[in-house]
Formats: C-alpha cells, sequence, structure tokens
C-alpha cells in the first residue's frame, strides 16, 4: 500500500497544473502599452487597442504579466485590463453563425484581427459571441484566440 502513494501523489502533483484554468482579460481602452518590465520607465514593447484579449501569466502588485496571440509575453498596468471576454479572430477570416453548427445560417464574418465578445462558455466546439454592434451568433473555436 506504500508503495502506491508516492506514484499517487506524484501524479496528482504533476496533473494539478495542467488542470489549472487559463486567465484571459481584455484592453480596456485604445493605445495602452505593454512594457518589457512591471514599471512605467521601462521599455515600452507596444500599444494595444480596447477590447485587445490577453492571457495573463502572473499578476505582481499593480502589473500583469500577458500573453498574446502571437506568443509575445509582456507588462501591463493591472488597471488597463477588464475581466470581460474578447476573442481574437485568427484566421484569415471567422464566419458567425446562427446556430452552433457548420449548416447554420452564415449571419456575418469578421476578418483576421477582429474582435468578438463571448457570451457564454463554448460547447462542442463552437462559442456563442456578439460583435459590437450588437448581432449574436456562434463562432467556430478554431477561428478564435482568447478561451
Amino acid at each position: 500500500m506504500k508503495r502506491l502513494v508516492l506514484p499517487l501523489l506524484l501524479a496528482s502533483a504533476l496533473a494539478a497544473p495542467s488542470a489549472q484554468a487559463l486567465e484571459f482579460r481584455s484592453v480596456k481602452e485604445t493605445g495602452v502599452a505593454l512594457y518589457e518590465a512591471p514599471s512605467l520607465s521601462a521599455k515600452k514593447l507596444f500599444a494595444v487597442s480596447r477590447y485587445y484579449p490577453v492571457e495573463v501569466l502572473q499578476n505582481q502588485k499593480e502589473w500583469a504579466r500577458v500573453r498574446d496571440a502571437t506568443g509575445g509575453i509582456a507588462w501591463i498596468p493591472a488597471a488597463a485590463l477588464s475581466k470581460q471576454r474578447w476573442l481574437l479572430v485568427v484566421t484569415p477570416q471567422a464566419g458567425v453563425r446562427g446556430k452552433p453548427a457548420e449548416d447554420g445560417k452564415l449571419l456575418f464574418t469578421v476578418p483576421k484581427d477582429g474582435v468578438l465578445e463571448l457570451q457564454e462558455a463554448p460547447q462542442a466546439g463552437w462559442a456563442k459571441v456578439r460583435h459590437r454592434d450588437g448581432s449574436v451568433g456562434y463562432a467556430r473555436i478554431t477561428d478564435l484566440w482568447g478561451l
């Protein structure tokens, strides 16, 4: 029995990080700078637009270390982030349909780098999304980043 305890503990310890949920946020305002380090005096890497989604990797006081859709890592003031979930289109074009299926009526399309607000948790490969103009439908999760 003791011989089984150690392998079980190791297995559960290794499984724990993969079970940890990813934390995605979006940028509140247009023109927010991302920095090389958690300081306003650090080198500015680039600026992002409102609704741009990022994955939060670490929080440190008033700063968040984030990753973007390209895999780039930078620091952003935590106050510049919203809990509102926006998704980035990463394919040449995402079709948004009336139901979560390929045979659903195509309602509208969104080009690459466009954003859609997540409305409900994804199910069966589809996410319910809302365009900034208020239109709602379903997009394939393979077309989106930020889930």
